[in-house]
């Protein structure tokens, strides 16, 4: 059988770099080859965060991100590449979303790249641009990854909902395989955006390791109710977010009458809203779920996972890992298979989750 290899690209809103994996498709079951990540430069990050805000010169900083994002990529990729044992038939590259706007007839998203050159850059067919169709379909663009969820770990017998935890955490529950019942999925919220970004202000590191910082310190009641208060999380389905919303911005609108709290209850306040928001969307849309699957950076978060299986008691909280797909390549290598879905000229998109007036071929394809 002659393998169908696809590579995936995926930077998301965590900021911490590009993750990539070469899959093979020839079975009829996505396949994980090899998997490879870059980590993106303390520089390189601090200009993708300013572009999620309004500042000078934007057109030009968001051509010089685009570049430089491409040959991230374009690393990542040829990396993947070398271990393929046939023709990579193209590169999935979701690319850096910067500003989210699905609003009706006049929303817009807009997720920086340059996939020109990363085709010159690797000689591989590349598939960008995968929200913008089903935008203009009148849907959310996101989240995009319940389709692929469907097909990775869709249940024959049950109700099964996977939640990602990534810089905005989102939710897909996946009915029994021959249900009428139709895929849900939608953001939550905030996943590790707020608390890495605190994390990285006070302690100087990336991220929270473990969630040992925020165990250290205890919830701060009256911020954790302020946090929770945010209309967004009351929205029904379809909905999604980004850091348009949940912003250091945002936060510190929320923190002003706490200046007083010691950064490490802070820390746990906003690990606490985090799990909560995703609680309170399992309970409300999956609560027939014997089991939530986690994947994104926040499956590494022992406190997080902690406090959502706390929260979800009838429940068994996993990693996708556990579903042979670890954490950290579940996004990357839903981004291959939408690359394959466009290529074969197959909808990428569920109307159920995004809106969207109907099934859509997503992505632009640039050829080698």
């Amino acid at each position: 059988m002659m393998p169908d290899l696809y590579i995936g690209l995926m930077s998301g809103t965590s900021l911490d770099g590009a993750d990539g994996v070469l899959a093979d498709f020839s079975d009829g079951k996505l396949k994980v080859i090899a998997a490879f990540s870059e980590a993106f430069s303390d520089s390189f990050r601090a200009e993708l965060l300013a572009l999620n805000s309004p500042a000078g010169n934007e057109l030009h900083r968001a051509a010089m991100v685009g570049n430089e994002l491409a040959k991230v990529y374009a690393k990542v990729a040829n990396a993947l590449k070398v271990k393929a044992s046939g023709p990579v038939t193209a590169i999935g590259a979701h690319g850096q979303t910067v500003r989210h706007q699905p609003q009706k007839d006049t929303g817009y998203t807009i997720q920086l790249n340059n996939p020109a050159l990363l085709v010159e850059l690797t000689g591989i067919d590349v598939v960008a641009d995968f929200r913008s169709r089903d935008v203009a379909a009148g849907g959310q663009g996101a989240p995009l990854v319940p389709a692929f969820h469907q097909a990775m770990f869709g249940g024959a017998d049950s109700t099964v909902a996977v939640m990602n935890v990534g810089g905005i955490s989102n939710i897909s529950v996946l009915p029994p395989s021959g249900s009428t019942t139709p895929v849900i999925g939608f953001d939550c919220g905030p996943g590790n955006a707020l608390m890495d970004a605190w994390c990285q202000q006070h302690t100087g590191k990336p991220f929270d390791e473990g969630g040992a910082w925020a165990a250290s310190g205890k919830v701060v009641k009256g911020l954790l109710e302020s946090l929770l208060s945010e209309p967004y999380l009351q929205l029904p389905p379809p909905k999604s977010t980004g850091r348009d919303l949940f912003s250091m911005h945002w936060l510190a609108s929320k923190l002003a009458a706490y200046s007083s709290e010691r950064p490490e209850d802070i820390q746990n306040a906003l690990t606490e809203f985090t799990a909560r928001a995703c609680i309170a969307a399992v309970s409300e849309y999956a609560k027939d779920s014997a089991e939530l699957l986690v994947c994104g950076g926040g499956a590494f978060n022992t406190h997080l996972m902690h406090r959502l299986q706390a929260g979800l008691p009838a429940m068994r909280v996993s990693s996708s890992e556990s579903r042979g797909l670890p954490p950290l390549q579940v996004e990357a290598a839903a981004f291959a298979w939408l690359a394959r879905q466009a290529i074969h000229r197959e909808p990428g998109n569920l109307a159920s989750v995004t809106g969207a007036a109907g099934p859509r071929i997503l992505g632009a394809i640039y050829p080698a």
